[in-house]
């Protein structure tokens, strides 16, 4: 068993705070925030540099889910940030072409829908200009940055994926290696992109409002779609610039659930925030009432109720617009309860458990009672066959980053920018890799998340943030992939079950489990498998083994366990709002405020 042991302080301000994945993008928020700005466009200006900074794991043309509430109206909004597959592509082209799989390259480009979520929610809730948001961005990209261990790390082990396509080489491998912590990065045309951007908005003349406008239509309609899609044409690829042209993103109804005297929201069975909600749901209803921080009491609870949290993502979570998923059945407080008593307190499940009949508010679906059944059609997630490759030798998902933002008048802000330039192509000319979110789609018909044309993947990255008593609490989120909802919810016990702050809270050792299909391509399947941070102990660990759990170790500190962001926000203090805001060391993330 292990805690944290010298309780790491986190950053406490009274204005406003910042936390994000990175020194330089916490610190192009706090420009924003110091200039006036809003937490919306502190909280954009930090995304948009993140997919500089962080180009290997967050593209400026990928996704971008956003939470949002402002202070003004208490209400909580959500923008989709993601993008839909092509009007041309098909379930049916990748079984009979690929049988079935994804592969890596541009055939798994869904539109890029970054873009339209910074500048829409900027000109729905933000107060500045895109050029004012974008401008340390383009600082970064044209004058260069250093290279962090993460980014370093993340190239040099995913060289031969660089070295397949001559311009993600030229970017990524300058001087035909990878670059060095240090190093410094430039980003030339990707400065450019984003450069002529602001300067469609300067040129059109007309307010705020048109300007954002003028800004939108030079990524969707302008010269850089027009480059994006003649690339994709030469290829053979499926994005036109109709596809391009007719996008928007959505805003979308918050799922919620009730945690320990708090109400968290997260975004909608379009991601995994649906499964995040379902994991509070049923910790909620769980015995954690004198636990001991990642006993193995504690972690094998946990995991047993992930376990039966992913099997319901499995079967049931896809595209809203064309699955019917039973969000509110999902969330009930019976069916939680019922799926909760399916927990043995003394035996791991051997896989993923069998899904639920949330329309029934039973714990098993009927014809799936035997775990060893025949796939089912629509998602059962036995279709996925168990591979030999695990998570500590395998790839893993490392793409996606974080930044939530608080400022002066309790707005809060949350976004979780992604998509790797490591599995996709580089426009040539742009900088850009449009996004390789169809990774997370399936290629076989039939599927509850198959690849069909406007259908949205389902994506991992899922901001989240909370509310006491009405007012704001806790706004957070993380990188990670499958680990996102574990890392994340890890936290939230950790602070409000083992009264850690924010800092050691995001610091504590964490575990995960990989007991289910991967949600991205090729969607690899661990049964039993249980990653423990070293911190925890062998001890532990050999407790969890003799319950069925199949242990294996990470390094202290891994990157692979997330890197989550969190600010919370204390309105109980004498001397006024307090915020607390942690960054977690596994990754390169900085919290700031003032």
């Amino acid at each position: 068993m292990s805690t944290v042991s010298d309780s790491p302080t986190p950053v406490t301000v009274q204005q406003f705070a910042i936390s994000s994945g990175h020194e330089l993008a916490s610190a192009a928020g706090m420009e924003i925030l110091e200039a006036g700005g809003n937490a919306v466009d502190a909280g954009v200006a930090a995304g948009i540099a993140l997919g500089v900074l962080h180009g290997d794991l967050v593209n400026f043309a990928g996704v971008a889910p956003i939470i949002l509430r402002m202070a003004e109206t208490g209400e909580v909004k959500t923008i989709d940030g993601l993008g839909t597959w092509p009007r041309t592509a098909s379930a049916a082209f990748f079984e009979e072409t690929f049988g079935g799989e994804i592969p890596e390259g541009i055939l798994r480009t869904v539109v890029p829908a970054a873009p339209a979520a910074w500048l829409t929610v900027l000109g729905d809730f933000g107060t500045m200009t895109f050029a004012e948001v974008s401008a340390a961005a383009i600082r970064y990209a044209r004058e260069g940055f250093p290279v962090f261990p993460v980014l370093a790390d993340f190239i040099a082990s995913n060289e031969a994926s660089y070295r397949r396509y001559a311009e993600n080489a030229r970017i990524f491998l300058p001087n035909g290696a990878p670059p060095k912590t240090g190093d410094i990065l430039v980003q030339s045309d990707l400065a450019a992109t984003i450069q002529y951007m602001a300067d469609e908005e300067r040129n059109s003349r007309g307010g705020r409002k048109r300007g954002l406008t003028a800004a939108y239509n030079a990524f969707y309609l302008g010269d850089i779609a027009q480059k994006i899609c003649a690339y994709h044409a030469s290829k053979a690829g499926f994005l036109t610039l109709k596809d391009m042209a007719s996008y928007r993103v959505r805003y979308e109804e918050p799922v919620h659930t009730e945690f320990r005297g708090a109400e968290f929201y997260a975004c909608g069975a379009w991601c995994q925030g649906i499964s995040f909600a379902q994991v509070l749901g049923m910790l909620e209803r769980a015995s954690l009432h004198g636990a001991t921080p990642n006993s193995a009491d504690y972690i094998h609870g946990v995991t047993e109720i992930l376990k039966l949290v992913f099997a319901d993502r499995e079967r049931y979570v896809a595209d809203p617009l064309f699955v019917d998923v039973p969000v509110e059945d999902m969330l009930t407080p019976s069916y939680l309860q019922a799926r909760l008593a399916l927990v043995d307190d003394n035996a791991a499940y051997p896989e993923m458990p069998p899904a639920g009949d949330p329309w029934n508010c039973a714990a098993l679906v009927p014809d799936n009672m035997d775990h060893m059944a025949e796939p089912q059609p629509g998602g059962d997630a036995h279709a996925t066959k168990p591979q030999e490759r695990v998570p500590e030798r395998g790839p893993a998902s490392a793409d996606t980053s974080h930044v939530c933002v608080v400022d002066a008048k309790g707005n809060m802000f949350a976004a979780t920018p992604s998509d790797t330039s490591a599995d996709t192509e580089v426009i040539p000319g742009t900088g850009l890799c449009p996004s390789s979110r169809g990774s997370q789609s399936r290629g076989v018909r039939g599927h509850i998340n198959a690849v069909a044309p406007g259908k949205r993947p389902r994506l991992t990255p899922n901001p989240a943030l909370a509310l006491k008593d009405g007012k704001p609490f806790l706004v957070f989120g993380t990188p990670g992939g499958d680990v996102q909802i574990q890392a994340m919810a890890q936290t939230v016990v950790n602070m409000l079950c083992f009264d850690m702050n924010v800092q050691a809270a995001v610091e504590a050792p964490r575990f995960a489990t990989y007991s289910f299909p991967s949600s991205f391509a090729p969607n690899d399947y661990h049964p039993g498998l249980l990653m423990l941070e070293r911190a925890i102990g062998e001890e532990t660990g050999a407790q969890l083994a003799a319950r069925g759990h199949r242990v294996e170790y990470w390094p202290d500190n891994t990157w692979k366990a997330g890197g989550v962001c969190a600010i919370h926000v204390d309105e109980d203090k004498d001397n006024g709002r307090v915020l607390h805001a942690g960054a977690d060391p596994r990754r390169a993330a900085r919290a700031l405020g003032k």
